[in-house]
């Protein structure tokens, strides 16, 4: 019994932005731990490729994959349309979903900004909202939300990102408490600087990275799997009574003082 508590089989778990980097990590974890997953992305060929090597990996059955934009809301529907169809349920959601452009405030275009926070803020919103009937049909579910830590204070990724990652944390507040009577939790991980393709252009330059590394009590940049491990104990059994909280996937930056 005490080893179910740190597994998902029988769990079907959907994850959003799951072609490369902290998504494909989060894929790979729930996998390895039992859970059937449902990984879905904008570049079509590349989630392709993921999913063949994750079926490698665990199996042709345990993942399935759907290339849409979560940003474009007739395509956040359209992914429902297909889980609804797959008629496996859904126990667990991941909304990993982002984009970014770091620029100083003044030089947003409006169509940018609200890029910005259509795919981090208004997707997880919707998708939760949608897979809400499904989650709630279980005696415990749970949405996880990937935040940041430019959601919980300044950092230099630009105003809409932090504001939007900031909303995101807040939604997850609300919805744990709305939904705890439901049997759905809901919880965030708020990671740092992680290696991936995205953070790869900004660590790439000398200066800029010994100064995250300065601020980093750790002294080193975080890596995929290290956030997807923090994904995956919200979803387990274990976390049976964790609702509502925020864990940051950090080296310790938030707490750096002088």
């Amino acid at each position: 019994m005490a080893a179910n508590r740190w597994r998902l089989d029988g769990q079907t778990a959907l994850v959003t932005g799951a072609s490369l980097g902290i998504g494909r990590a989060i894929a790979a974890e729930l996998l390895g731990l039992g859970a059937e997953v449902l990984i879905v992305a904008r570049d079509e060929a590349q989630l392709a490729a993921t999913a063949g090597e994750l079926a490698e990996q665990f199996g042709e059955d345990a993942v399935r994959h759907f290339a849409a934009d979560v940003g474009d809301a007739e395509q956040r529907r359209e992914i429902f349309d297909w889980v609804e169809d797959l008629g496996c349920g859904l126990q667990v959601l991941v909304n990993n979903a982002g984009t970014n452009q770091r620029k100083p405030s003044m030089d947003y275009s409006e169509e940018e900004w609200r890029a910005i926070f259509e795919t981090n803020l208004f997707a997880a919103f919707e998708l939760s909202r949608f897979a809400f009937p499904m989650l709630s049909q279980h005696a415990s579910s749970s949405i996880v939300n990937v935040g940041s830590v430019s959601g919980l204070t300044h950092v230099r990724t630009g105003a809409p990102y932090g504001m939007s990652k900031s909303a995101l944390h807040q939604l997850t507040k609300n919805l744990a408490c709305e939904w705890a009577e439901d049997g759905v939790r809901v919880n965030a991980v708020a990671p740092w600087y992680i290696r991936t393709r995205r953070t790869s252009g900004a660590l790439s330059q000398p200066e800029y990275f010994d100064e995250v590394i300065a601020r980093t009590p750790m002294r080193r940049i975080g890596e995929p799997e290290e956030v997807a491990a923090a994904v995956a104990f919200f979803c387990l059994p274990a976390a049976s009574y964790v609702t509502g909280e925020c864990i940051a996937v950090d080296g310790g930056f938030l707490r750096y003082g002088f």
